[in-house]
């Protein structure tokens, strides 16, 4: 049974989550707008739940080096043809996603979480030159990439 070698996932911060339902709030209090009947109900009922359901998509995102792969939400990709795991700070996290972008480049980035890993591909078939995921322990992540590329079969 392989474990991973890395695994996180990129929850919301408690702060997010208090913010959000407290705009679902405020939009529900306009709609209801002290009206009675159905509309005094119907914009709670709906407006937090969709809040709540938007705000657990946004924290769902799940990283993981597992099995010669890196997992990054449905994306994945085999350690063979990873040739490089960098971490970055926020300032090489902004410079790359800015003017040092590349337009083929997948990106999973979150604007709360500081760091991330930019992972450059050596794949023939595929254009993407890198990936760039964010992550809060970006260094961890560069050495569980590193960590199992090293025992990652060779593609066919």
């Amino acid at each position: 049974m392989a474990t991973d070698d890395y695994a996180e996932r990129l929850r919301l911060p408690w702060w997010l989550w208090l913010c959000g339902v407290g705009v679902a709030a405020l939009l529900a209090f306009e709609v209801w707008m002290g009206a009675g009947g159905m509309r005094a109900w119907l914009p709670f009922v709906v407006l937090i739940p969709l809040a709540l359901l938007g705000l657990a998509r946004a924290g769902r995102i799940r990283i993981a080096v597992r099995g010669g792969e890196l997992h990054v939400d449905d994306a994945h990709i085999p350690l063979s043809f990873v040739t490089d795991a960098v971490p970055l700070d926020a300032a090489g996290k902004r410079e790359l996603l800015g003017v040092g972008n590349h337009e083929l480049a997948f990106v999973v980035q979150r604007p709360w979480i500081a760091g991330a890993v930019q992972v450059v591909i050596d794949d023939p078939a595929d254009p993407t030159p890198y990936w760039v995921v964010s992550s809060r322990d970006p260094v961890r992540l560069a050495e569980g990439i590193t960590r199992a590329k090293v025992s990652a079969p060779l593609p066919r």
